[in-house]
């Protein structure tokens, strides 16, 4: 049975976030919990960011506050509200005008936002360190600073502690209190397509396995689940035991467009029931490569907050003298090219190198996994002032192999994202539980860590950027030979 603990900064965030979060990271078991590139992404933006507006390092503590240095890190808070002990660890604290207990200034809290918004979670925790700073300084803390960016895009914004914000606090902590005080941690979130950033979704993802919880089933969000919730169909077995057409005319009270996928949830959900795929379209799904001498496998790494797509990869696969596609295993001997895109080597240098990377296999077409290579070369081929006709052109070698998988056949997988799909199909990843975060982790280790370890001085954190490329080109050709097989296959009598 959970005892009574001082709630703190790092609890309320998670709660904010997810109410089952806040309780397993008191009282979880720690085997169970995953380390996630992004926490290490989020803490490095924030030291960019926090030394963008101080260049000078921080001074630490007590100290620190008392001398009055311009920025204090290290600085542990305690407090209580509403007969609760309170405790907060700013990352960052700002010297502000005004007096204190420490003389004549005052601080304020620092944080770093990710996202393009403030939301009700910065807000929030905001609020409990402006308390707890007040208290501890003596001074009252009427807003705090909210910080993105980094360099000449740092943003600033100052946020107002006052007005409903510490009701919102008082409520928030009350109802963290009430649920740290289950015996059992509160159920699983509506919506568990966010959780893919959470370190607690290996053991969520058992629990919502073994419980058929309806967000298992692909194309069933909080919405969609809250409405089946109240016709009484509350597990995946349930939903692929509906009948369609009832199922269809009970949700056309929320709209004709719910009622329209009815049938299309309910094969979703048998699909992943029984285990086995189910074709959609009889038609081929790779037509382009009937009669294609090779295939060109395209997969992008990027920086979304930077705008840099910093690694085009290609596996170049052609057939064999007869005719013969290479099968995944076969395929990971195939020539792989990876095209670095440095920004002081300048965008047109990387449309050329691609143009002529392109330009060698004219009669090959280029497969991806989702629309983001398509709209990235696009998007860059615009830039450097190409004709329509070429961009035509290389709109019609592009084939989406995720679009045509959906097209033409039920998965049984929760996902037809790259990484569910072809690990249902028995390709397996080189390096384990690495994804698109851990990439860009690595990538700004090698981009900015110096001559250092992590940095240009070595190259093992490129190495690893490029066996994650390739692998995920590797895995769009296991899920494009699968459907080439399918399409062989004789149709069943």
């Amino acid at each position: 049975m959970p005892t009574e603990i001082p709630l703190n900064d790092r609890l309320l965030r998670s709660w904010l976030r997810c109410k089952r979060r806040a309780w397993l990271d008191q009282f979880g078991n720690p085997d169970q919990r995953l380390w996630t590139a992004h926490r290490e992404l989020q803490l490095d933006e924030q030291r960019r960011s926090f030394s963008t507006l101080f260049p000078q390092k921080p001074q630490r503590g007590e100290a620190a506050a008392s001398s009055g240095a311009p920025a204090v890190v290290g600085l542990r808070l305690r407090g209580q509200a509403g007969g609760l002990a309170l405790e907060a660890h700013p990352p960052l604290l700002q010297r502000v005008q005004g007096s204190s207990r420490w003389g004549g200034h005052a601080y304020r809290p620092v944080m770093f936002r990710q996202g393009r918004r403030t939301t009700r979670e910065h807000r929030v925790v905001l609020a409990l360190w402006g308390r707890l700073l007040a208290e501890e300084q003596q001074a009252p803390v009427a807003n705090g600073l909210v910080l993105s960016g980094a360099g000449r895009g740092l943003e600033k914004e100052a946020l107002n502690l006052t007005g409903s914000l510490p009701r919102q606090l008082d409520e928030a902590l009350e109802r963290l209190a009430g649920d740290l005080a289950r015996s059992a941690p509160p159920p699983l979130v509506a919506d568990r397509k966010k959780c893919v950033l959470c370190s607690w979704r290996g053991a969520c993802d058992q629990v919502a396995v073994a419980e058929g919880h309806l967000s298992e089933v692909s194309g069933i969000g909080a919405k969609r689940r809250e409405m089946l919730l109240e016709l009484g169909v509350d597990r995946l077995e349930h939903l692929a035991a509906a009948e369609p057409e009832q199922l269809a005319e009970a949700l056309l009270v929320h709209g004709e467009q719910h009622a329209e996928v009815a049938g299309q949830l309910v094969t979703q959900a048998r699909v992943q029931r029984d285990g086995v795929p189910l074709r959609r379209d009889p038609s081929a799904a790779l037509p382009e490569l009937a009669a294609a001498p090779g295939v060109l496998i395209y997969d992008i790494e990027s920086d979304p907050d930077a705008r840099d797509d910093f690694l085009h990869g290609f596996v170049r696969l052609p057939r064999d003298a007869e005719g013969r596609w290479p099968t995944p295993v076969m395929a990971a001997e195939a020539p792989y090219h990876p095209l670095l895109a440095l920004q002081e080597h300048g965008e047109a240098r990387l449309w050329q190198r691609l143009q002529r990377l392109l330009a060698a296999y004219p009669d090959w077409p280029v497969l991806h996994y989702g629309e983001t290579e398509l709209l990235a070369l696009v998007r860059l081929a615009q830039r450097q002032g190409a004709q329509e006709r070429q961009i035509a052109q290389l709109r019609s070698r592009m084939v989406d192999v995720h679009l045509r998988l959906r097209r033409h056949w039920w998965m049984p997988t929760n996902s037809y994202g790259l990484k569910a799909t072809a690990s249902w199909l028995g390709f397996r990843w080189r390096q384990q539980g690495v994804d698109g975060a851990r990439a860009l982790l690595w990538w700004r280790r090698w981009r900015l860590g110096g001559d250092g370890p992590e940095g240009r001085g070595s190259r093992q954190n490129l190495r690893r950027i490029f066996h994650y490329n390739h692998d995920d080109a590797l895995a769009t050709w296991a899920v494009a030979h699968w459907l080439l097989e399918q399409d062989d296959a004789p149709a069943p009598p």
